[in-house]
């Protein structure tokens, strides 16, 4: 999942990235509404978590023009104000949930994930293919019964690969979904991830590269 926060207070915007991180999130931060809503719009998010009184470029301004883009991407608002009328106003431009700060952390990463969820089109909240078992909610893999201990990159990249239901997902998608801002397009993280995972799913192999194309998953335990 690929998340945004949008927070000008530059110690809880750090600090957010972080738990969302360790979450398993790939996570971009900007520091004012201007930025934010640049990066908003040249990267695709699942969710935005953005706090609502920001320098730049205001909140509400960023939330209505995601809203009027169409864009899939689901909208948190944090506010520090926590009456009805602010959470009912916040609501009505656009945002899909809505939290007073200050908040308790384990809810803001819940919340974050119920909207990733909705962000992206339904999948079931347990993966397979052939003999291999990815649990979503739980962040654990099986394959024929046996747990796989993954990183979160690992987990990231193999949980992409079954969302795609077999199609190739390219090296650049997979590192626009997994990796956040800060990975270097031009490394070769993604081979050097890919062939980690390869080796801790064993045999038969179910990873398959497409040449110049990318990779996917392929159901038949023949793969190669």
């Amino acid at each position: 999942m690929r998340v945004l926060v949008v927070e000008d207070e530059s110690n809880l915007a750090d600090a957010i990235a972080r738990g969302l991180r360790r979450a398993g999130m790939a996570v971009d931060v900007a520091y004012d509404g201007t930025d934010g809503h640049e990066m908003a719009f040249i990267t695709r998010y699942d969710v935005v978590v953005l706090d609502r009184d920001l320098p730049g470029m205001h909140g509400d301004e960023i939330c209505a023009a995601l809203v009027s883009s169409g864009a899939l991407t689901r909208v948190l608002m944090l506010t520090a104000s926590g009456s009805v009328a602010d959470r009912v106003e916040g609501l009505q431009l656009g945002a899909d949930d809505y939290l007073p700060k200050p908040f308790d952390f384990a809810e803001l990463v819940a919340r974050v994930q119920a909207l990733g969820r909705r962000a992206t089109p339904a999948t079931p909240p347990v993966l397979t293919v052939a003999d291999l078992v990815l649990d979503q909610a739980r962040h654990v893999v099986t394959r024929a019964g046996r747990p796989i201990d993954l990183t979160r990159k690992e987990f990231g990249v193999l949980e992409e690969l079954l969302k795609a239901d077999g199609a190739v997902v390219s090296s650049e998608e997979l590192l626009e979904r997994v990796w956040d801002a800060n990975a270097d397009p031009f490394t070769t993280t993604v081979r050097v991830t890919m062939m980690t995972l390869r080796k801790k799913l064993g045999e038969p192999a179910l990873i398959e590269t497409v040449v110049g194309a990318g990779y996917r998953l392929r159901a038949e335990e023949t793969a190669t």
